[in-house]
């Protein structure tokens, strides 16, 4: 009787379930870059396409300016009264005429069209001397309250200042102490 041996084989473990490892930072942002170089070189070749009628001659700029440039001057828009007593909005009215005309000193109103305090004072007074007076009144007091009574008056406080900022800022002052008064 012959005995038949077979050999001894060792059994294979059974098979590790696949795991796919995600790619790391760099090969992420590698693929990201590739993909947007791809995107906008077809975009290149789209805008090509798109604009390949356009002409691309120099214009010559005698063609486009006609005639010399004029600007236009746009008046500044009045801003809705805040102050309805008389005193108190003409003071707020000077304000303004002030910050859009421009400051000036040593005169009511110089070549340019700006204004000091009594200038702004009397165009937006428009010929009434008796408010004219009493909102000077009232800013003159609104000087003293701040820079003491040392300040001998409008035009003198306007003359020694060395820019238009503090000025404006004592018409606002002057319009709140008015309304204030109910002036």
């Amino acid at each position: 009787m012959t005995v038949s041996v077979r050999p001894a084989t060792a059994s294979a473990p059974p098979a590790a379930p696949a795991t796919t490892a995600e790619p790391g930072l760099e090969a992420r942002l590698a693929a990201r870059l590739a993909d947007m170089t791809v995107r906008l070189e077809e975009a290149a070749v789209a805008h090509e396409v798109r604009t390949a009628h356009l002409s691309t001659d120099p214009i010559d700029l005698a063609d486009v300016i006609t005639a010399p440039y004029t600007p236009v001057t746009i008046p500044a828009a009045v801003p809705p009264p805040t102050y309805r007593t008389p005193v108190a909005a003409l003071l707020e009215r000077a304000q303004h005429h002030m910050e859009t005309a421009g400051w000036c000193k040593d005169a009511l109103t110089d070549e340019s069209g700006a204004v000091c305090l009594m200038g702004a004072i009397r165009a937006e007074a428009r010929g009434d001397a008796g408010l004219a007076g009493e909102a000077a009144h009232v800013l003159m007091d609104a000087i003293h309250r701040e820079f003491g009574d040392h300040v001998p008056s409008v035009p003198a406080f306007n003359d020694r200042q060395r820019d238009g900022r503090t000025p404006a800022r004592m018409l606002q002052r002057a319009a709140g102490l008015a309304d204030a008064r109910l002036l």
